[in-house]
């Protein structure tokens, strides 16, 4: 459903207008209490079998909007509980970031085959001649499952001339590369947090919008209305993502408007990242290490060192862009604070670790933001264009785009050591990035540089991004032309 404008992506960004405007323009936030009212008007469901459902699901999604945690469900709160403490200028949300709303969740069936309607009830009944435990047999002239014994090999699909035989499984749990979602007692779905990497792709699969991350929308106005100077980082997949009037000119007054004092390219920082790697791989690959993992991708990176705990000094040590771009401000002045905005529900977690936690205050997405303008009814169509975004190279706002971090390092591999070859192999999507890490255990990719990116199609597929990955793929490549330097070794802002 990535791109695609549903109810569920309605209501989302509803949720995060509410909150940001409520933070704006309120100093006591009991009238929490009625804006699921104002999402959710009248006495008749829309979305659901009942109005009062839609508005306690609403209700969890405000408080996880705020940082807060989920309520019981079998226990009385306030939804308005523990807001005031959550009104403050710094990161305030806990684990778990990725949480299910268990009532809101529709308990789908999990990796199941249905014999549908278009069984014909053939002579030949092939399906039941493949099945290797017989679960399969003939009812009123049609084909009939056994749930208890089928194995769910799906030879009966496969052997079926009329495609009748539909295999199910839960949207968030196909979609997750860990093998995450799992279900509780009650069949919803529900997330092993030791497995869970928070990459967010169970968030925008789920058709129900029972899955939802924790944001800072709350804190990062509280510190603006603090008085405290805020920089935004954006991360180059923003192109495209906040409408075609929202050119790279007008992003300086867009955020002064949410009260920004400025706004830095996050592809600085991969800039710097692609000529550190650059030489990484050309000093250690395969003399001192058998291959280089990037590690720009927190979920990929966590992933990597999980599967190969025995080659983690094969992924890189480099900081990511969001540190590194982060490292760049603070040095400027050390009493900004970094917000980094981008499309990624993991970057929320890195910010949070001890060796990066005194660079990123908060960490917000791109539709996260997009809650924020619409609080203060920022129109681009009104806005003045100024000077352009200049920070970075053509290589490093590549890096938004599956396959475009291997592309910066080895157009920099070339530049500085022309006679080195690379070996480049990538995955995007956490079940091949899997794949590629057990080549690799294997001494199948020794000499290789390795990119991993947990989401479809790269950083333009993450879960806090607005548009189709085809739209997004286009507008960062225009966003690439623009640059003036073309490799990120060109770039002297790099020397900060």
């Amino acid at each position: 459903m990535q791109g695609i404008y549903t109810s569920v992506t309605k209501i989302r960004r509803q949720v995060f207008a509410a909150v940001a405007k409520l933070a704006y323009e309120h100093d006591e936030y009991s009238s929490i209490e009625e804006i699921p009212y104002q999402i959710i008007p009248g006495e008749v469901a829309t979305y659901r079998n009942s109005v009062f459902v839609e508005r306690a699901i609403i209700g969890e999604r405000l408080r996880l909007a705020m940082g807060l945690p989920l309520r019981r469900a079998d226990e009385h709160s306030a939804l308005s509980k523990g807001v005031e403490e959550a009104a403050v200028p710094k990161k305030f949300f806990s684990a778990p970031l990725v949480n299910v709303i268990s009532f809101a969740c529709n308990a789908c069936p999990t990796n199941s085959y249905e014999v549908s309607n278009n069984c014909r009830g053939c002579l030949a009944h092939p399906c039941t001649s493949v099945c290797p435990v017989k679960a399969i047999s003939i009812v009123n002239g049609k084909s009939h499952i056994d749930k208890e014994k089928c194995v769910r090999c799906g030879r009966c699909q496969q052997a079926c001339p009329y495609d009748a035989i539909v295999h199910y499984d839960r949207p968030c749990a196909a979609a997750c590369g860990m093998d995450a979602i799992g279900s509780d007692e009650l069949g919803r779905a529900k997330i092993d947090q030791e497995k869970c990497v928070s990459c967010g792709q169970c968030i925008v699969n789920c058709p129900f919008g029972a899955i939802a991350d924790k944001s800072e929308i709350f804190q990062i106005i509280q510190s603006i209305k603090q008085g405290d100077k805020v920089c935004a980082a954006i991360a180059p997949s923003f192109a495209g993502q906040l409408g075609p009037l929202a050119t790279t000119e007008k992003l300086h007054e867009a955020f002064k408007i949410l009260g920004f004092d400025d706004v830095v390219e996050v592809a600085l920082g991969a800039d710097k990242g692609a000529v550190a790697e650059a030489h990484h791989y050309a000093h250690a690959v395969p003399d001192k290490q058998p291959f280089l993992a990037t590690s720009c991708c927190p979920s990929w990176s966590v992933l990597a060192k999980r599967t190969l705990p025995d080659l983690v000094e094969c992924v890189s040590e480099s900081d990511t862009p969001m540190i590194e771009t982060a490292k760049v401000i603070k040095k400027r002045n050390p009493n900004t604070k970094v917000v980094f905005v981008g499309p990624c529900v993991a970057k929320k977690l890195e910010a949070t670790r001890k060796l990066t936690a005194g660079y990123i205050d908060f960490v917000i997405t791109f539709e996260e933001l997009m809650g924020m303008f619409v609080a203060k009814g920022v129109e681009f169509g009104d806005l003045n264009e100024e000077q352009p975004l200049d920070d970075a190279s053509s290589d490093g706002r590549g890096y938004a785009v599956a396959g475009g971090v291997a592309d910066a390092i080895v157009n920099n591999v070339k530049a500085f050591y022309p006679d080195k070859e690379v070996l480049v192999d990538r995955a995007e999507g956490l079940k091949d990035c899997k794949k590629m890490l057990m080549l690799a255990k294997a001494g199948k990719r020794n000499g290789y540089l390795l990119e991993g990116m947990a989401c479809p199609g790269g950083c333009i597929g993450g879960a806090g991004t607005l548009m189709p990955l085809n739209k997004a793929a286009a507008a960062v490549k225009q966003y690439q032309k623009s640059s003036p330097y073309n490799l990120a070794k060109d770039n002297p802002n790099i020397d900060e």
